[in-house]
């Protein structure tokens, strides 16, 4: 068996999911090529478990100042390199393609009548029993011609649909390891770096370690900038006693699994971070806001709000279900996954 895997690059969300997959194909011998899209090659970082990955320009969104920028998307968008690049990207020779929300593979894939088992956090919008909050019939269509399957796994925090499982989170590395109170980290790339420093300086008393695209590893009193490092970012995870970040899913399904608390600033303009940010609120799981708000952050800080989900760490029964190609049976892989979750 030969799987092709698209993955979706633009932000890490998608590749964090990837990574605990690859160990997964690692680990049951099945060969697996990877292809990403949604970001500059030279911006992608700690990729080696995928050995040779390809990567494309594809599709992404343009960020202004914590928002969506539509104009800037569009114009920035390059549709005949895209149509160019799915029209020579050869398919043939895999049984199917796995497709995280990666348009490229799923389009060369359609065209050359190639299966496509397409798992992401957007394909459980597509179920209209989970909370979408507003234009959710366009915005079901957008989601399935950006990147069309053949068959659609949803992935999300709860058992909206038969065809939903809940998130992979790795273990990570550090056994019960103990909370620093005034530690919080910070993951807000889509804000721009100095304002997020701005925002932090009022609040002298918590040291902040602060992830961002634009950082160097270096410290401003209280505020501890750092680099993108996978390695350095999970250290900092383990031990912190809060998360301030956009409401991407990925980051808030670790923070759960962790029972760290959430503060949560979704992008503006992004349908699927509100809806996360309102799903995460009405689970009384995370605090919201809709912009750097000092007194949001003030009322988190002294809160003592935290939820933990033990979400499974190893995908198998997943990769089991893919191998004996019966995609239209998803109740089993359903109830089994979910039963795990406590």
């Amino acid at each position: 068996m030969k799987i092709l895997y698209g993955i979706q690059g633009t932000g890490n969300g998608h590749i964090t999911r990837a990574r605990v997959m690859a160990s997964a194909f690692k680990k049951m011998g099945i060969a697996v090529d990877y292809v990403f899209s949604g970001r500059a090659q030279q911006n992608y970082f700690d990729m080696d478990e995928f050995a040779n990955y390809r990567s494309f320009r594809g599709l992404s969104f343009t960020t202004q100042n914590g928002q969506v920028n539509s104009y800037q998307t569009v114009k920035n968008s390059r549709i005949c390199r895209l149509l160019k690049d799915i029209k020579q990207l050869d398919v043939s020779g895999y049984d199917f393609v796995f497709n995280d929300f990666e348009p490229i593979t799923a389009w060369a894939a359609k065209r050359q009548e190639v299966p496509v088992i397409g798992m992401s956090h957007q394909a459980a919008f597509l179920s209209p029993k989970v909370p979408m909050f507003g234009h959710s019939l366009l915005r079901r269509s957008l989601i399935k011609y950006y990147a069309p399957a053949d068959t659609y796994l949803g992935v999300h925090w709860q058992p909206f649909a038969q065809n939903i499982i809940p998130p992979f989170i790795a273990n990570h590395r550090h056994d019960n390891p103990v909370n620093i109170d005034n530690k919080v980290l910070v993951y807000l790339p889509f804000e721009e770096l100095r304002s997020v420093i701005d925002y932090l300086q009022e609040f002298p008393e918590k040291e902040f370690y602060c992830y961002h695209p634009h950082a160097q590893n270096s410290s401003i009193a209280n505020i501890h900038l750092r680099a993108p490092s996978r390695d350095g970012f999970l250290n900092d995870l383990a031990n912190t006693s809060g998360v301030i970040a956009n409401a991407g899913f990925e980051l808030s399904s670790e923070a759960l699994k962790l029972g760290k608390k959430l503060l949560l600033k979704p992008l503006s303009g992004q349908f699927e971070q509100d809806a996360n940010a309102q799903t995460l609120l009405a689970m009384k799981a995370a605090h919201v806001m809709n912009y750097l708000n000092p007194n949001a952050l003030d009322d988190w800080l002294n809160s003592s709000s935290q939820k933990q989900i033990n979400f499974p760490s190893d995908p198998q029964p997943l990769v089991e279900w893919l191998a004996v190609k019966q995609w239209h049976k998803t109740q089993e892989l359903h109830q089994n996954l979910w039963g795990s979750v406590g």
